[in-house]
C-alpha cells in the first residue's frame, strides 16, 4: 500500500510539473507586436471614419438666413450725367491764338466769335489766290465782251448784205417790168439780173456761214459764263475762308471744356471747346464685359436724384470692349428734370433684365469664390454648420436664387471658405 501511495504521488506531481511550462518565445513575440499593431490599427479606422472639422470663433463668420421673397434680375452701376447733344468746337484755320473773347461755362448765341488765331503764311496765301482769282475773272470778262462785239458787228454786216439783196431784188423786179415794156435796154436788164443773182448768193452764203458762227460763240459765252460763275463761287469761298480765323460757336448752348491760351498754337480740325445744346440730359455708363449680353437696347430702369426715382431706357450700347468694359447711353424718358440734375452728376443706376418673381433668396457672400455656388455650410444648430450641395440660378447684385438644396429659414455661412473648403464640418464657438 505504502508503494501505491508513492507511485500515485509521482504521477501527480509530473502532471502537475508539466501544466506550468512556459510558452515558447515566438507566442510571447506575437503577443508583444500584436497588441500595438492592433491598437494602431483601431485608432486608423476611427480617424478615417471621423468626418474632418474644424472650430471657428462665431465673429470671425457672417452668417446670414435664407429668405423667400420677389426676386429682382437687375443691373446696378454708376452713370455719369451729359448733355443729349454736344457738338465739339474745332479750328478750322490752325494758327497760334491771339484774341480769346468768352470763357468756358457761359451760354453762347450761334455765331458768336469765341477766338481769333492768327496764321501769317496762311493769309499770305489767301491773298495771293485772291489776286490770280480775281484777275481770272477780269479776263473772262473781257473776252466775253470781245466775243459780244464781234457777234454785233456780224449781225450789222448781215443786215448791210440783207439791205444790198432786198434793193437788188427790188432793181431786178423793177427793171423785169420795163423790160418787158421794152422801156430799157436789154444790156441794163441783165446788169440787174446778175446783181440781183449775186446778191441772192451772197445772201445764202453768209447767213449759212454767219449761223454756225453764232452757234460756235454762243458755245463759247456759255461756257464764259459758266467759268465765271464758278470762278465766282470759288471767290466767295475764298473770302468765307479768311473768316475762318476768327472760330465762332457752330449751335447756342453752354460752352464747355474751353481753355485755350494766348499765343498757343491749334493744328487745323484740332478740338479746342464743346457746346452743349440745352435740350436735355443723358446718361452715359461704363459696365463690366459680362452684362454685354445681357443689356439690350429698349431695356427699362430707374436712377436716384435726391432719394427720387426718374425712369429711364437704354437706348443705345457700344460693342467695344475697352479694358474689361462697354460703354451704354440711357435717356429719361421724361424731358422735365429736377434742377438738382447737373452735368457730370455721378448717379446710382438701376437696370431691369426681367420682372419680379418668387424665389428663395440666399444674400451673396464670399463663399461663392471658393464653391462656385455649388455647395454651403449650413447650420443644424447654433454651434455646428455641415456641408451641403446646393444649385444657384440667377443673381442681382443682392441675392442667388436658389434652385435646390436649401429651404426658406435655413441659415448659412456667407464668408469666405477658402482656408476650410476641405473640412465637412464646422464647429462654432
Amino acid at each position: 500500500m505504502a508503494y501505491l501511495w508513492y507511485m500515485d504521488n509521482q504521477t501527480n506531481s509530473e502532471i502537475m510539473d508539466k501544466q506550468i511550462t512556459p510558452k515558447s518565445k515566438k507566442t510571447k513575440k506575437m503577443l508583444l507586436w500584436g497588441i500595438p499593431v492592433a491598437f494602431l490599427l483601431v485608432i486608423i479606422l476611427m480617424n478615417a471614419t471621423r468626418k474632418k472639422q474644424v472650430n471657428l470663433e462665431k465673429d470671425a463668420i457672417s452668417i446670414r438666413e435664407v429668405l423667400k421673397g420677389d426676386f429682382e434680375d437687375v443691373v446696378l452701376f454708376n452713370s455719369t450725367v451729359e448733355p443729349k447733344t454736344s457738338v465739339l468746337v474745332n479750328v478750322i484755320q490752325g494758327g497760334a491764338v491771339s484774341e480769346i473773347f468768352v470763357e468756358s461755362g457761359q451760354t453762347i448765341k450761334k455765331g458768336t466769335p469765341l477766338l481769333k488765331v492768327y496764321n501769317p503764311n496762311a493769309e499770305l496765301n489767301y491773298l495771293t489766290q485772291e489776286t490770280a482769282m480775281v484777275e481770272q475773272i477780269n479776263n473772262l470778262r473781257n473776252l466775253r465782251v470781245n466775243i459780244k462785239n464781234q457777234q454785233l458787228s456780224l449781225d450789222q454786216q448781215l443786215l448791210s448784205i440783207d439791205n444790198d439783196f432786198r434793193n437788188a431784188k427790188r432793181q431786178y423786179l423793177l427793171d423785169s417790168t420795163l423790160y418787158k415794156k421794152e422801156v430799157i435796154a436789154r444790156n441794163d436788164y441783165q446788169k440787174t439780173n446778175q446783181e440781183y443773182t449775186f446778191q441772192k448768193e451772197r445772201s445764202g452764203v453768209i447767213k449759212k456761214s454767219v449761223f454756225n458762227e453764232k452757234k460756235s460763240r454762243d458755245i463759247q459765252l456759255s461756257r464764259i459764263n459758266t467759268s465765271l460763275t464758278n470762278m465766282e463761287k470759288s471767290l466767295e469761298l475764298l473770302n468765307k475762308n479768311k473768316e475762318n480765323f476768327m472760330v465762332k460757336a457752330p449751335v447756342d448752348g453752354l460752352l464747355s471744356s474751353f481753355n485755350p491760351i494766348l499765343g498757343e498754337s491749334y493744328n487745323q480740325g484740332q478740338p479746342i471747346g464743346k457746346m452743349d445744346v440745352l435740350d436735355g440730359y443723358k446718361l452715359v455708363a461704363k459696365v463690366d464685359e459680362y452684362y454685354i449680353s445681357k443689356l439690350q437696347e429698349g431695356i427699362k430702369g430707374t436712377v436716384a436724384v435726391n432719394a427720387k426715382n426718374y425712369k429711364i431706357e437704354l437706348s443705345k450700347v457700344y460693342s467695344e470692349i475697352v479694358n474689361g468694359q462697354f460703354k451704354l447711353e440711357l435717356t429719361f424718358e421724361q424731358d422735365s428734370l429736377s434742377s438738382s440734375v447737373k452735368r457730370g452728376m455721378s448717379l446710382k443706376t438701376k437696370m431691369f433684365l426681367s420682372g419680379k418673381t418668387k424665389a428663395l433668396l440666399l444674400p451673396k457672400g464670399m463663399f461663392y469664390q471658393s464653391t462656385s455656388g455649388t455647395w454651403v455650410f449650413v447650420l443644424n444648430s447654433d454651434n455646428k454648420a455641415v456641408k451641403r450641395s446646393i444649385k444657384i440660378g440667377r443673381e442681382n447684385p443682392f441675392y442667388y436664387e436658389v434652385l435646390e438644396g436649401l429651404k426658406e429659414g435655413d441659415r448659412i455661412i456667407t464668408s469666405n471658405y477658402d482656408d476650410y473648403k476641405e473640412v465637412e464640418e464646422v464647429n462654432i464657438n
